[in-house]
Parts: C-alpha cells; sequence; structure tokens
C-alpha cells in the first residue's frame, strides 16, 4: 500500500512548546533541532508532491518552555494569519508538571483555543501524554493529574472534530530508547515515532499495524543500578528545572520560533 493521504494540505502550521520545537532531535541542517512537526511536515510535502497533490508550506511557531496561555497569547494569532488548512496543537504539560497547577483552566483554555481553530475549517491534531510515573518514580506524584489532564484533552478533541494520537494508550512510548537522558524530551528515535504516529491521523495504518513500530522489551536495571540513575537524573536535570522556577525563569526566555513564516518544505 501506498501512504498517500486521503486529503492533501496547502498551508501547515505547528504551535506548541518544546517537543513541537523539536528539543531533543539536533539532526537539521547545521545541528538546529529537527523534531517530529519537521520531520511529519517533510513526509506529508513528499508524499503530495509524489502523487501530484501539490506544494506544502509550512511554519513552526513553537517555542520551548511555554505555558499553554503564552502559546495561546503569541502563537495563536500569527498561526490563524496565515490561514492553514492543517494545524498541530500540542501543549500544556509545562503547566501541568507545575505544582498547584489549575486543570480546570489549563482545559478551558484548550477548548477555546480548538474551537478558535478547528471553527476555521483547518483540520487539527493534538496528543495525549504517557503516565510519568512510567518514566521516573517521582513520576508517581503526578499520575493522577496527567490521568485527569488526558481525559480532558479526549473530551476536547471529540467535541471539536480534532485528530488526537492518544499517547497515553500506548505504555509502549515510555520506553527508554525513545527519550532524551532529561525523561521529558523525546530524542531523534522519539520524535520520528511521533512523526509518525501524527502522520497516521491523517492517513490511517492497515489494521493491526501500530505507528510505535517494534519495541524491544527492556534489560531490568537491578536496584542499585537504579538508584544510581535516579540520583544522577536529579542532580543534572531536576536540580536546574527547580532553580528556574524559583527564579521565574524559563528555558524559552529569549527564544524566537524557529520558522516564524510559511514556506516551502525541503525533501
Amino acid at each position: 500500500m501506498t501512504d498517500i493521504p486521503e486529503k492533501t494540505f496547502e498551508r501547515f502550521v505547528a504551535i506548541g512548546d518544546s517537543q513541537t520545537e523539536g528539543v531533543g532531535d539536533p539532526t537539521g541542517a547545521g545541528g538546529i533541532e529537527r523534531g517530529w512537526a519537521d520531520r511529519f511536515a517533510e513526509r506529508l510535502a513528499q508524499t503530495q508532491r509524489t502523487y501530484g497533490g501539490g506544494e506544502l508550506l509550512y511554519a513552526n511557531l513553537a517555542v520551548r518552555g511555554k505555558l499553554l496561555a503564552q502559546i495561546d497569547e503569541d502563537q495563536m494569532e500569527p498561526a490563524l494569519a496565515m490561514e492553514p488548512d492543517l494545524v498541530s496543537l500540542v501543549g500544556g504539560l509545562n503547566d501541568v508538571i507545575r505544582p498547584g497547577c489549575d486543570i480546570d483552566l489549563i482545559l478551558a483554555r484548550m477548548d477555546t483555543m480548538q474551537d478558535r481553530l478547528t471553527s476555521t475549517g483547518a483540520t487539527v491534531l493534538t496528543i495525549t501524554y504517557p503516565d510519568p510515573a512510567l518514566m521516573m518514580p517521582l513520576g508517581k506524584l503526578l499520575s493522577d493529574t496527567m490521568a485527569e489532564f488526558n481525559r480532558g484533552l479526549r473530551r476536547i478533541a471529540e467535541r471539536h472534530g480534532t485528530l488526537v494520537l492518544d499517547v497515553a494508550e500506548s505504555a509502549e512510548v515510555t520506553d527508554p530508547e525513545h527519550w532524551c537522558d532529561d525523561r521529558l524530551h523525546l530524542n531523534s528515535v522519539g520524535h520520528q515515532v511521533m512523526a509518525d504516529g501524527m502522520f497516521s491521523l491523517i492517513e490511517p495504518l492497515p489494521e493491526g499495524q501500530s505507528w510505535l513500530g517494534e519495541i524491544t522489551p527492556d534489560r531490568i536495571q537491578g536496584l542499585p543500578a537504579r538508584v544510581m540513575a535516579e540520583a544522577r537524573w536529579a542532580g543534572a536535570f531536576l536540580a536546574p528545572w527547580i532553580y528556574r522556577r524559583i527564579a521565574g525563569k524559563s528555558s524559552g526566555d529569549g527564544r524566537e520560533a524557529k520558522r516564524p513564516e510559511l514556506t516551502p518544505v525541503e525533501t
């Protein structure tokens, strides 16, 4: 079977935070971070070009570290002004992992954003999130909150006809082979898997075939090794994250979108 999409697109705009910006995937030209959205756009553009579907223009407005309100305030208007017929909206995780987050408020914002996007007639793509307890022991503290967030994301997507990649339904996505050492960002392998998953939303796979591909079972480490791994992770990633929260800083401070204008996709 070919992977020609059932519907073709002319203007794809990606908005969101670090995952959509491409943090963790420094495989672009000159070592710039590429990410799932770039990979997805390249595949879609190549497929449409091959089958006479027309040129695809692509913009990526995502910036790392952004909260959902910041994505709404900074990226929605520029995105809508481009009159996209395909939009990806991936955000909210930075809100959920912060202490004292208001899930209802975050979901209400997401609801409004999806309503604005889908009301233009654009096809909208989004995701749910994996259980953080499967990524790190401390993640158990966020499991219930993440489950509530995912339930809300599914309801919102159903209400607006948004296409949702239900990552939370596939525990395999937490395989360490897909993630950077910080356990928050996909690595190059993970970004490709996510790009494949997003493509399966617009061109469904044959029955029985998974966008995750083949997952090799992890080798279980002994307790001393796991303890050492957790200590290294806490020192290298958790402590700096806590410092930024206390200092009111963000990894996205001073950063601009890497692809702020609609331009043809090179494949």
